[in-house]
């Protein structure tokens, strides 16, 4: 157990703003650059990666001015002289994205192939565009042999994709993740107009000869609250319709700007009460760990008698059973679900056959102007990524050089979870949007490039509540597109220059926390850590000072400082066979108040946490996952 005191006080010496550029890839611009030359761009055995992209495009340009001088005069052009990348379509997409294609590349559209055959013909291609049907594995990877420099998914998800076999082999992977917005929310209106309405119902009973008027009454939107569970893209399209339709809307999204969504008109709440008053509730979340199953009985049973639910984001956000057991009870009234657990679902699903449950077979994307749309957006960006741009859309990491990952390894995994754990302090409706990154080192300006950690700080704080994958391709331009301000501070330390970083501290402005012992004197959620021994430790929270090993989980107490803490805690945890890994305490006085940080291997029931904020010195506690 360590015991240490307040954090350390040093002078800032210089400071920096970070704010995404309109163009995400702007400081990438060598990669951009139309003179590049076509050895560079297509030939196999020439990866453009991280770490060897700007040494190659000097190396190129050279060769393009020796080629130049030895073709002055000639009037030949010499883009007609350059091999064509080949790219080969494995599944259908829209004519108007196979044109787009065809004006930059020989594109091979084949169909329905066997496993076999498609690692055939990766063998032979630059580029490949799939949908969902077409598995791309490690083993297509490995059959490509390098030669592969680009997956497009046509569409949203990338759960086809082995995103770690395509960073090892230097693959860059894109999506289109924009083209289907507009579709999924018209969807989603028509789901809430079709279910008010009992529209469906109607259609099959007017179709078996009855002609049942007073049974499928409707209710009206004029007037009604309608609660926008995920404030994003698709979310805000949702807002603006049932806005048009007369509906007050309140909302719910850690991360929503608020003056986007004062600009419609919309209130940001936080979950409990989103659902609690809400007549209609509309769900636009990604499905992730934080977010499975978050419908259940006990978030049904805060909900207002009655309340209507849609659906036509995923369908594990719901918990399926517990929402028929919501409708039996009444407390849902109808249901209109475009996604499920498992599509396509089972044809005795009792929720499918609900007589107030309207389905349809995940068609939120599906029209013929969206296609089109995804078919240009993913063609834009395999195009793009062919011509050594870097895609806003890219979902996974460039090549780095084995030298600085090694170098920065455990500095990556501390700059993550120190996101993690800041973004699970927020409380309250009020959005994420104010984080400022404290680096302290001995190294000069110049020998520390932190585009890696803050994208991993980015990363941790976006991605645990979010369906967006983060990586330093496109950290700023999410955060933009999330509305986060990350400010960075450079701070010089007295310590072994050896070592890159000696900490790093993130604070979060302008927002409730779930746990005021996190709140620093200026008013922001504060956490701080630093490498010891290779491992990532939480060195500070708030004002109080700790030493935790950043492994398993994390449970944060604030309580009187008096004797016996440790092991009255120690002991509840122990009855519950709880392992502790580690356990450290910070107090600013003593006797007066102090924060005790215990590691623990296992995740403890409520109730083994509820004894633990029993204990009558304990003023507050949270429990954290890494």
């Amino acid at each position: 157990m360590a015991i240490s005191s307040s954090c350390p006080t040093v002078k800032a010496v210089n400071s920096r703003w970070t704010s995404p550029s309109p163009s995400p890839v702007s400081k990438f611009a060598v990669f951009r650059r139309p003179s590049l030359l076509p050895e560079l761009r297509y030939t196999p055995n020439v990866r453009l990666t991280a770490t060897n992209a700007l040494r190659t495009a000097e190396q190129a340009t050279l060769a393009e001015e020796d080629h130049k001088f030895s073709t002055a005069g000639s009037d030949e052009d010499d883009s007609a002289l350059l091999p064509k990348p080949r790219i080969l379509v494995a599944e259908k997409l829209g004519e108007a994205g196979v044109n787009l294609l065809r004006e930059f590349g020989d594109v091979d559209c084949s169909y329905d192939l066997s496993p076999e055959d498609l690692k055939k013909k990766v063998a032979e291609s630059d580029a490949l565009i799939v949908r969902s049907g077409t598995k791309v594995t490690r083993e297509v990877f490995e059959a490509a042999k390098g030669r592969l420099k680009v997956v497009g998914r046509a569409g949203v998800g990338i759960d086809n994709v082995d995103l770690q076999a395509a960073t090892e082999y230097g693959c860059l992977v894109v999506n289109a993740p924009t083209a289907n917005t507009v579709a999924a929310a018209e969807h989603g209106i028509a789901l809430l107009a079709g279910m008010a309405r009992n529209i469906a119902q109607a259609d099959a009973s007017i179709k078996a000869g009855k002609w049942e008027r007073s049974k499928y009454v409707g209710v009206s939107l004029v007037g009604k609250t309608l609660a926008v569970m995920g404030f994003g893209k698709v979310g805000t399209e949702v807002a603006r319709r049932a806005k048009g339709l007369g509906m007050n809307v309140i909302s719910h999204d850690p991360y929503a700007p608020a003056d986007r969504a004062r600009a419609l008109g919309v209130e940001l709440v936080s979950f409990d009460k989103a659902i609690a008053t809400a007549d209609f509730i509309s769900l636009h979340m990604p499905l992730t760990p934080a977010t499975k199953k978050v419908f259940n009985d006990e978030t049904f049973s805060k909900m207002k008698k009655g309340v209507r639910l849609v659906n036509v984001a995923r369908g594990g956000v719901i918990d399926e059973d517990a929402l028929v057991r919501a409708l039996d009870a009444g407390i849902v009234a109808q249901a209109a679900l475009d996604v499920f657990c498992v599509e396509p679902p089972s044809k005795d699903s009792k929720l499918i056959q609900h007589e107030n449950v309207t389905v349809t077979p995940h068609l939120g994307a599906s029209t013929k102007e969206a296609q089109e749309g995804v078919a240009i957006e993913i063609a834009e960006a395999v195009s793009g990524a062919l011509r050594g741009e870097l895609s806003a859309t890219a979902v996974n990491a460039p090549m780095v050089s084995p030298e600085v990952l090694s170098e920065l390894a455990p500095y990556i995994v501390l700059a993550e979870k120190l996101g993690r754990l800041a973004v699970q302090l927020v409380s309250g409706g009020k959005g994420v949007q104010s984080i400022k990154v404290v680096y302290r080192s001995a190294r000069d300006r110049d020998d520390l490039d932190t585009r890696l950690l803050r994208a991993m700080i980015t990363k941790g704080i976006i991605e645990p509540i979010s369906d967006s994958f983060v990586n330093l391709v496109n950290a700023d331009f999410i955060a933009k597109q999330k509305g986060l301000r990350i400010s960075e501070e450079r701070m010089v330390v007295d310590s072994s220059p050896e070592y890159p970083v000696d900490s790093i501290q993130v604070q979060i402005s302008n927002v409730e926390s779930s746990f005021a012992g996190a709140v620093s004197d200026g008013g922001a959620i504060s956490i701080e850590g630093k490498v010891k021994y290779g491992v990532p430790h939480l060195t500070c929270v708030g004002s109080f000072g700790v030493d935790v090993s950043l492994e398993g989980n994390l449970i944060l107490c604030r309580q009187v400082d008096q004797p016996g803490m440790i092991g009255q805690v120690g002991n509840i945890l122990g009855e519950q066979n709880v392992n502790v890994s580690f356990m450290s305490v910070g107090r600013t006085v003593v006797r007066k108040q102090a924060i005790m940080a215990i590691g623990v291997d296992e995740e403890p029931d409520k109730k083994t946490l509820e004894r633990i904020g029993g204990v009558s010195a304990v003023e507050e506690f949270v429990f954290l996952k890494l």
